[in-house]
């Protein structure tokens, strides 16, 4: 196994800093496509070794499978994959019409229609994605990484319809149903519409307690602290929240990295439980998330 060690850090990079440890724990024991992830964002990387290692993921009908979300095993294309798939696009900055195309295509195959996707299910690990009632939490942040790179396809006009449907309609809802509908709202168009239905957004979030404000208090339940709404400071969620507030859940993310270096996995709604592979990878995943989130507000060292 190659020294890690050999690998350079950068100036900013103490030895034994939040950055030098991630990097560890992504070396030993990521996969090639986080691998190549981590270079782009933290070691001035291309973007071409991440769509390279992104390709192996890549189905005939346009769609990405072969556990590219580790939840999901087998090769079948199912909608959590290609989500998966746009993300690391929009990340590295390929998300452009030409790859969307296909993606859009496969993605009109396994709609409902209304232009929603189904949400995951144990029954889908393995197979092909079946016809489901379509679900905001799976629809909404493909949706959302579609407008922010500026692609139009018919099926997402369905799609955006469905979305906005279904934010505003919300009277209830899971923190993933609300972190799926910010992806959603911080990149659709008509922005007033969109601000309008964020300010909504997060009164329903305070009234119904689907946030954690005092990560140290009794009740903190993971995936629902501030920062999981906001993502970035120009989030739409970021509003939600004082700078106290959101202090605090940054200090609970940076406090949440383990001794090997890696933070602990994101389970994905509606997911078998991981298996110890499948968790080693998602871990890797989430480490890379925890990193661009620290990094966003300024955070990272």
């Amino acid at each position: 196994m190659a020294d890690i060690a050999a690998v350079p850090l950068t100036p900013a990079s103490p030895p034994r800093g939040t950055l030098a440890r991630a990097e560890g724990f992504v070396w030993l024991t990521a996969r090639v496509l986080e691998q190549r992830l981590f270079a782009r964002h933290f070691r001035d990387g291309a973007a071409g070794p991440v769509e390279t290692a992104l390709e192996a993921y890549r189905n005939d009908d346009g769609g990405y499978g072969h556990a590219l979300e580790p939840a999901l095993r087998g090769p079948a294309s199912l909608p959590a994959h290609t989500a998966r798939a746009l993300h690391v696009l929009d990340a590295v900055g390929r998300c452009d019409a030409r790859r969307a195309e296909d993606v859009c295509r496969y993605l009109t195959s396994v709609s409902t229609a209304e232009g929603a996707l189904p949400a995951v299910g144990t029954h889908a690990n393995g197979g092909g994605a079946a016809r489901l009632p379509g679900s905001l939490s799976a629809t909404a942040p493909v949706v959302g990484l579609l407008h922010r790179n500026e692609v139009w396809h018919p099926w997402l006009f369905r799609a955006t319809d469905f979305c906005r449907q279904a934010v505003e309609s919300l009277e209830s809802a899971r923190p993933g149903d609300v972190e799926a509908a910010v992806l959603f709202l911080d990149h659709a168009p008509d922005r007033t519409r969109a601000e309008a239905a964020a300010d909504r957004l997060g009164r329903l979030v305070r009234r119904e307690g689907l946030v954690a404000l005092d990560p140290d208090g009794p009740g903190h339940a993971p995936g629902a602290l501030p920062h999981d709404y906001a993502r970035t400071p120009d989030s739409l969620a970021r509003a939600w929240f004082t700078d106290a507030e959101t202090e605090r859940s940054l200090d609970a993310l940076a406090a949440a990295q383990q001794d090997d270096g890696g933070w602990p996995a994101r389970r994905l709604p509606g997911a078998p439980e991981l298996t110890p592979g499948a968790l080693l990878e998602s871990r890797c995943i989430a480490t890379i998330e925890a990193l661009r989130t620290l990094t966003a507000y300024g955070r990272l060292v």
